[in-house]
């Protein structure tokens, strides 16, 4: 697998985020997955605010929040974030939020490429970084993707020694998100775009916006997060 980050100018609140995907990524090879960073489909779609507005911002984007030691620990369309996504890091003295729909502008991206290429096989990943409990610096996560599969499901199927899977699943969109992530750079590298060439995806053209999402419930920490309250 290969992947390749993408070097730009500045983009700037307001500017066509198709236009300028289209003018940095010119051409494609049939199979690749285009990986965008969030903060420059926010910025298009005009979601900043003021840094005096931050706690404000915060609450009102989360559908719960919980002020910690560094950050509020906030739950977003279903993930759990810091500070529900909004950042102030390569944000010119603004707050930057999350796109309203990843999901609906990964597809869109997805489907101007294909509408002026010969390509049949893409895929397109909205990344973020996010930090994991317990673990030092950050990874990517896909805020959303369209033209792959974001779940690989194991459950059913035989190890090397016949043992057969009961909970193994392999979540190919943040595996994706966080290679690129690593590539394009958290600081002053100018790379919101990367091309990932030669990945195992099971190319589709509609995804299951659910199937990353586990009810609280379900979830294997659930657990830990009772006892730390």
């Amino acid at each position: 697998m290969q992947v390749r980050p993408v070097k730009t100018r500045i983009f700037k609140q307001g500017d066509d985020l198709i236009a300028f995907v289209e003018k940095y990524i010119p051409k494609l090879e049939n199979g690749s997955i285009l990986a965008v960073t969030s903060k420059v489909v926010a910025l298009a779609e005009g979601r900043v605010a003021s840094v005096k507005d931050k706690e404000k911002v915060i609450r009102r984007e989360s559908t719960w929040a919980k002020k910690t030691k560094h950050v509020w620990l906030t739950e977003k369309a279903g993930m759990i974030l810091a500070n529900a996504g909004v950042d102030e890091s390569n944000a010119d003295g603004k707050l930057i939020l999350l796109p309203r729909d990843s999901f609906k502008v990964s597809q869109r991206i997805r489907s101007s490429i294909l509408q002026n290429t010969r390509i049949t096989k893409l895929g397109v990943i909205i990344t973020d970084s996010r930090v994991l409990p317990l673990r030092a610096g950050v990874v990517g996560v896909a805020l959303g993707y369209a033209g792959f599969k974001g779940l690989r499901d194991y459950r059913g199927k035989r190890d090397i020694f016949g043992r057969i899977l009961k909970f193994t699943q392999t979540n190919i969109a943040d595996s994706l998100a966080t290679a690129a992530v690593l590539a394009m750079g958290e600081g002053s590298e100018r790379q919101p775009l990367c091309i990932i060439e030669g990945a195992p995806v099971e190319f589709t053209k509609r995804v299951n916006k659910k199937e990353l999402l586990i009810s609280p419930k379900d979830d294997m920490y659930a657990p830990l997060f009772k006892r730390k309250r």
